[in-house]
């Protein structure tokens, strides 16, 4: 048991009774003493008394927490999660990349002379993101923008509007005007500056040319104008070379573009940040083997020429004999590559190379190439000539009627008879079959019916059929020129393979090219091939004197006092290119002096003469001498001296 007494248990007694709400407690033993009744507590005197600040500074605490936990998490997804996607867009939109444009290599004549050439230039660009409202705070920024430079630029406002403010908001570069003189950029900056002045002192003006920027480019100029433009052709809006020697040597001429990166702000490079560039590589230098002097001497005379006569075109070629250089090549009507807006489409070519035409008389040289080298007949063979001839289905004819001729075969080219021409050709063969394999041969070696080589744009082989597919009339025609075609530069090739002692040398237009470095190229070495013997080349020079020497000739408009000069004359019948049937005539006069020790040729044609005389002797005699005449003097080629061989044009 335990030490410890019991509880005592309380028993409950008698209840007690209720007492009634008046009745006071008596205090008793032990009892509370009664509560006193409370005091009216007295007003406070203006003054408040505050609440406990804990939970506020707690509740500020939360927010500020959560503010900067926001910025710690925004702070780590930009430099650590998203680094590089940011970096990216400052690095679009803080630099600013453009192409520096390669210079474009000059073209000059054999001696030097500048044809075409490049000068300072700007192309004005413009960043449109900067002519937006968050930009100016102005909703017509590109108009009033627009209206400014219209002017100056000369297009129309609503053109440069449209690059101002392009569907792709995010454009930060447009090209508003490429290759502008360094005066039009002069003004947009003078007026970009008054502009920016005047929004200093007038916080109501805005620079509308703040976004206006320009770029360093060159100009292409001919300082010659329309002289030898169908040779050089013309450089188009990108650039580019259109035409001519500027398409054919793009490559070479228009170099290596480079390219800059810099930093800007407001339209404006930041100076203090740098830039990254690659220099652009300048294009190389192209000399000609024309010459100026004597390319304006043809180009004159053609240009006159075809006025007076009223003709759709002509041509001029001057060619070395000895080197196949190409000394002048002259084109009437032509154009001029400085100002390409006033050109006809029809006269940007080279006529000379493009255009395909039946070379009536001056082809028969060929004819008589092949009958002298096959050894059928000889310069004083006798050939009855009637006044007329039926071959196959066709009765043929010479220019003009006449009793029956007795010439000898030199007399045939003298006189430029079709009949005897035909007669002569005829021999080549037992049939007339083997006659036109053997013509064809030749006609092939001189260079018909194949490219010259140069390898200009848009020239044209010709139209020379094989001897199978001739027809019935073409078998008599083609040995007088007519029923094929060439280009001016084969028939002044024709020319040039005879004064050449019967090798043919390909023609060339291009000596070389200096590149950036300063070391000159040359153009490689033009082919050459045999194709008649020297003696018969001889033989045909001194047959070729008699058509101009000779009172017996067609071509006595070409003399030169002091010179032996060899020639031919010629009139075909002219396909018009739109119908393509014969209508007119192609005048031509080909030949090559001094005859008996040749130096330079010269070929000329006039295409579809509709005032005056359009003999070929009559309208091409007298630019071949003027042009001859100049050739000689300029290259200094004195006269022989010797006397012509005089050979015989008629039989009794």
């Amino acid at each position: 048991m335990s030490d410890r007494e019991p509880p005592r248990r309380r028993v409950p007694g008698p209840a007690k009774p209720a007492r009634s709400a008046g009745a006071q407690r008596r205090p008793g033993p032990g009892a509370r003493p009664a509560r006193r009744p409370a005091r009216p507590r007295p007003m406070p005197s203006g003054k408040i008394r505050l609440g406990s600040p804990r939970p506020r500074l707690r509740m500020v605490g939360l927010a500020l927490t959560l503010v900067l936990a926001a910025f710690v998490v925004r702070l780590l997804q930009v430099q650590g999660v998203d680094a590089g996607t940011y970096a990216a867009k400052a690095e679009k939109n803080r630099y600013v990349g453009y192409t520096l444009a390669a210079e474009r290599g000059g073209i000059t004549d054999r001696n030097g002379v500048a044809l075409a050439a490049s000068v300072d230039a700007y192309d004005i660009t413009a960043d449109p993101t900067l002519f937006s409202r968050e930009q100016l705070k102005i909703d017509d920024g590109p108009e009033q923008a627009a209206a400014l430079l219209a002017p100056i630029l000369g297009q129309e406002p609503e053109k440069i509007v449209r690059k101002l403010r392009p569907a792709n908001t995010n454009l930060r570069y447009t090209l508003l005007a490429n290759r502008q003189t360094p005066q039009v950029w002069k003004q947009i900056k003078d007026l970009k500056s008054a502009l920016a002045t005047k929004a200093e002192n007038d916080k109501s003006t805005v620079n509308v040319l703040a976004g206006v920027l320009s770029v360093a480019s060159s100009k292409r100029v001919y300082p010659n104008g329309d002289l030898a433009a169908g040779i050089l052709g013309w450089v188009n809006a990108d650039g580019k070379g259109g035409g001519g020697i500027e398409q054919q040597l793009n490559k070479q001429l228009s170099g290596t573009d480079g390219e800059i990166r810099y930093a800007q702000s407001g339209g404006r490079q930041v100076p203090t940040v740098g830039s990254t560039e690659t220099p652009a590589v300048p294009g190389s230098d192209v000399e000609l083997t024309i010459d100026r002097d004597i390319q304006w001497a043809a180009q004159n005379a053609i240009t006159k020429q075809v006025r007076e006569s009223k003709a759709d075109r002509g041509y001029v070629i001057v060619q070395d004999t000895r080197t196949g250089e190409i000394l002048a090549m002259a084109n009437s009507p032509g154009f001029d590559p400085n100002d390409l807006s006033e050109a006809s489409s029809a006269n940007m070519g080279n006529a000379a190379l493009q255009d395909a035409f039946e070379p009536g008389s001056t082809a028969k040289i060929m004819s008589m190439a092949a009958v002298l080298q096959e050894g059928v007949a000889t310069p004083g063979t006798h050939v009855i000539v009637p006044n007329r001839l039926h071959r196959g289905d066709r009765l043929f004819k010479d220019d003009i009627d006449h009793d029956t001729w007795f010439l000898t075969l030199n007399g045939v080219l003298a006189k430029s008879s079709n009949i005897g021409t035909i007669l002569a050709t005829g021999q080549l063969g037992k049939t007339q079959r083997a006659a036109n394999k053997v013509l064809y041969d030749y006609l092939r070696k001189f260079g018909l019916g194949s490219y010259t080589g140069l390898g200009f744009p848009g020239e044209t082989p010709g139209i020379l059929a094989a001897p199978d597919k001739w027809s019935t009339s073409q078998q008599y025609t083609i040995p007088f020129g007519q029923g094929l075609s060439l280009n001016a530069m084969q028939a002044a090739s024709i020319y040039s393979t005879i004064a050449n002692g019967g090798v043919r040398v390909e023609p060339t237009l291009v000596r070389g090219t200096e590149g950036p470095d300063g070391k000159f190229t040359e153009a490689p070495k033009p082919e050459k091939s045999r194709v008649i013997s020297a003696k018969t080349a001889k033989t045909l020079a001194q047959m070729l004197e008699s058509v101009v020497d000779d009172r017996e000739g067609t071509g006595t408009k070409a003399r030169i006092p002091g010179y032996r000069v060899a020639g031919k004359t010629g009139t075909a019948n002219r396909v018009d290119p739109a119908t393509g049937k014969y209508r007119g005539y192609t005048s031509s006069f080909a030949g090559f002096a001094p005859a008996d020790k040749p130096r330079v040729t010269v070929y000329c044609a006039i295409q579809n003469a509709t005032q005056g005389n359009y003999f070929g002797g009559q309208i091409c005699g007298p630019i071949y001498k003027q042009v001859m005449e100049f050739a000689l003097k300029t290259l200094q080629v004195p006269p022989t001296g010797a006397k012509a061989a005089k050979l015989p044009v008629a039989f009794n």
